[in-house]
């Protein structure tokens, strides 16, 4: 199945929202709808990394989210913070909380999936589960309340591979609302956007080393 056209309408009010600043460290909340990276056209040129380094000229990105997910994203503003901060998303020590609400009700209150994934060649930038070829993806799931037709879970990644959770939450039989790269028609159409939101953030500070957690409340 092919997937549908790309369109970018980014929001723009307002242009930042800065959850936490200091000297080493800038974090934003990121809205729904804008790249975390400008694409390779001028038409994808705004993106909030663009817009961080109008603010901040040595900013440096750290990570990335999906265009549609929304939430926490940490820019470091000195090369040695880039590199401390870095290294602790590439050693999994970042302690990442999403907040998702998903289609139909798992069974069970908590659980882990463990499938590995990797690019679906006939489909970029989707993502497939690969129980040969593919990288280690691990996350770990909690029922927080069940609707009437749908589930609101909290979602502990493990691992940061691209589309991880929206793969893994299919694989359960179970998308996220408003996926429309992963789910069926019906649970696109239930909601106005992704509901996928990078809600905590925990890590080192880069001077120091005290443990900061940072919080953006879920806008769905």
């Amino acid at each position: 199945m092919a997937l549908a056209p790309f369109t970018y309408d980014p929001p723009t009010d307002p242009a930042l929202r800065i959850v936490h600043r200091d000297e080493a460290l800038l974090v934003v909340d990121k809205p729904s709808g804008l790249l975390s990276v400008p694409g390779a056209t001028p038409y994808l040129a705004d993106s909030l990394e663009t817009r961080v380094v109008d603010l901040e000229p040595t900013a440096r990105l750290i990570h990335r989210l999906d265009k549609d997910t929304s939430g926490l994203m940490v820019f470091a503003l000195t090369a040695t913070a880039q590199r401390h901060v870095g290294l602790q998303f590439e050693k999994r020590m970042v302690r990442k909380t999403y907040q998702a609400r998903v289609w139909g009700h798992l069974a069970g209150t908590h659980g882990v999936v463990d499938l590995p994934l990797a690019t679906d060649p006939d489909r970029r930038p989707a993502q497939r589960i690969d129980l040969t070829g593919g990288r280690t993806a691990l996350t770990h799931w909690r029922v927080m309340a069940r609707e009437a037709a749908h589930t609101r879970l909290e979602l502990f990644p493990l691992t940061g591979r691209s589309h991880q959770l929206r793969v893994h939450m299919k694989a359960l039989g179970h998308p996220i609302l408003g996926d429309v790269i992963y789910a069926p028609p019906a649970a696109v159409a239930s909601a106005p956007r992704l509901q996928l939101h990078a809600a905590e953030l925990a890590i080192r500070h880069p001077l120091g080393g005290a443990w900061l957690q940072f919080l953006a409340p879920c806008p769905f």
